[in-house]
């Protein structure tokens, strides 16, 4: 489906404009284009297009200029805007400390019809949204008409804070169609009109633009919890921005520190202290808008905060509009509630520390660990079958680092009794701990670390897949030359130090001189055949 654009009588804003800027912005032919005029006292007029911004006229704004524009427009409110009637354009202006206008943003309002058949379904499924995205990416032209396809048949009020959904003066603009619209004659007060619609109105939705202020997070809650459909808009790039807000979060549940039994904390392989979701979130869906025909819809609010907070983030579903306006849709693949898996995509050479190569302490005889052979080679990656992994006191988030570096498809379980091999710490086996003692009994086999180090994590994912350690030979000189300047690279850019994975003598001949090229220090540490190369700053 295309779209249908309908200009608001982009004339009505351009006869408010002095003659011959209003004339330049004519002789540009683009207004289809055209975003905003701007006017700064004392610089040339510049008309923001979609793609760019060009100059009007040679000739500086002058205070003239300015008064031209305000005695044709209607008043400006407390937050500095101003409209004109029956019309969706606004007018935005910049005031010096004496309370002068010295510069003016007259941007271009339109209606656009057909720009929520990507989410239609959504919309009319009677769940909260939240629209996320950075100013002028479509966000207001995206509520208008969803209000306008709700007040089709439910009972639609709008908070119109700054008239830019309905357009200026007492009627709505015909783009918001059946719905009703409250103004706001302070936007400090815009919390206080949202109550006030449920509590007067009758409403079954509310739409609401730029949720910005605590107050408004709060009053959007008490909305949503009295069974009213909610749709809002936020200034925002992502669902991970919106959690890093403090007046915001709230949208989505919000953060707090909690901690944690040590048993718990052993179960998930954490410290003692997360981060966790407060309390329900406000929306259950959050659409973050990327560009004009691409949106990332998370359609699960509260699954997605907490994969996210536990550092295991859930894609969104990516919807899109191609050139011949057909809607495409990307589902995101399906993962289990009680497992988190880790596509691993190659292989990086970057140490974080550890200890020397720790071998499994138990495995039973006669278990089948399934070996793959060269497991580094990205050609090889998709034969390799993947490994159930139950972590107990290991730090799950290094050993999906430890995975990643190493290119092995693992996969995370919360259920020992659905692993393959259980991994766990010297210290806990020592306890015999009933979860370890309970995996014995089964025959499942346990691997032993001595340290929660990524390294050792490395040490044990290469024991389990059977990777081989003399990785590299002479003829794989060209990657090898790349891996270790990479590494060089890291050191020099401020790591402390980097180290290499487990080589032959010949490649770790080559890595210690290309280290002394670039007035590093290098050592090997490590017995044969993991005898591997570090790189120091000093």
């Amino acid at each position: 489906m295309s779209q249908k654009r309908i200009t608001d009588d982009l004339q009505a804003l351009l006869s408010v404009l002095p003659p011959d800027i209003m004339q330049a912005v004519d002789r540009a032919n683009n207004s289809d284009n055209l975003l905003e005029v701007i006017l700064d006292l004392g610089r040339v007029p510049t008309a923001r297009f979609v793609d760019h911004e060009v100059v009007l006229i040679q000739r500086e704004i002058m205070h003239d200029d300015i008064d031209f524009v305000v005695e044709r427009i209607g008043e400006f409110d407390a937050d500095n805007r101003a409209g004109l009637e029956r019309t969706l354009h606004r007018i935005s202006a910049i005031r010096n400390r004496r309370g002068h206008i010295v510069g003016l943003t007259c941007r271009v309002g339109r209606a656009v019809y057909g720009t929520t058949d990507i989410v239609k379904d959504l919309i009319e499924s009677g769940k909260s949204l939240l629209l996320l995205g950075r100013p002028g990416v479509g966000k207001t032209t995206l509520l208008r008409e969803a209000a306008r396809l709700l007040a089709e048949s439910k009972r639609v009020v709008i908070v119109d804070t700054s008239n830019e959904i309905g357009g200026d003066g007492d009627v709505p603009h015909p783009a918001v169609g059946k719905a009703r619209r409250m103004q706001v004659t302070k936007p400090s007060l815009q919390h206080e009109v949202m109550i006030e619609a449920v509590e007067n109105h009758n409403p079954e939705a509310i739409i609401i633009d730029e949720i910005g202020r605590e107050l408004e997070a709060a009053a959007a809650r008490t909305i949503a919890e009295r069974g009213v459909q909610l749709i809002g808009t936020a200034h925002g790039n992502n669902l991970e921005n919106l959690l890093l807000n403090p007046t915001l979060s709230d949208l989505v549940g919000g953060i707090e520190s909690v901690t944690l039994s040590d048993e718990e904390a052993r179960r998930r392989g954490t410290q003692k202290t997360v981060l966790e979701r407060r309390a329900p979130p406000t929306f259950d869906v959050l659409i973050e808008i990327q560009t004009r025909d691409r949106l990332a819809v998370h359609l699960d609010v509260a699954a997605a905060v907490d994969s996210l907070l536990r550092g295991f983030p859930l894609p969104p579903e990516i919807r899109s509009r191609d050139e011949n306006g057909r809607i495409q849709i990307e589902k995101p693949p399906q993962v289990k509630p009680t497992q988190f898996q880790q596509a691993s995509q190659g292989f990086r050479r970057q140490g974080n520390g550890g200890g020397a190569a720790q071998q499994p302490a138990i495995r039973p005889a006669g278990t089948d660990v399934r070996p793959t052979g060269e497991a580094r080679s990205e050609q090889l990656q998709t034969s390799m079958q993947t490994q159930r992994i139950y972590a107990y006191g290991v730090a799950r988030n290094r050993l999906l680092q430890a995975a990643k570096r190493l290119g092995v498809p693992v996969l995370l379980v919360n259920d020992p009794g659905q692993a393959d091999v259980l991994v766990t710490l010297r210290s806990y086996y020592r306890k015999r701990q009933r979860t370890i003692v309970d995996a014995e009994n089964r025959g499942m086999p346990i691997y032993v670390l001595r340290a929660n180090t990524v390294n050792q994590m490395q040490q044990f994912l290469g024991d389990l897949f059977n990777l081989s350690a003399d990785v590299y030979d002479e003829r794989n000189e060209e990657r090898i030359r790349r891996e270790t300047t990479a590494a060089i690279d890291a050191v020099l850019n401020g790591e402390r130090w980097v180290e290499l994975s487990p080589a032959s003598a010949a490649v770790r001949r080559l890595q210690h001189q290309m280290a002394r090229q670039a007035n590093l220090v290098s050592h090997s540490y490590g017995k044969e055949p993991r005898r591997r190369v570090r790189i120091f700053r000093e």
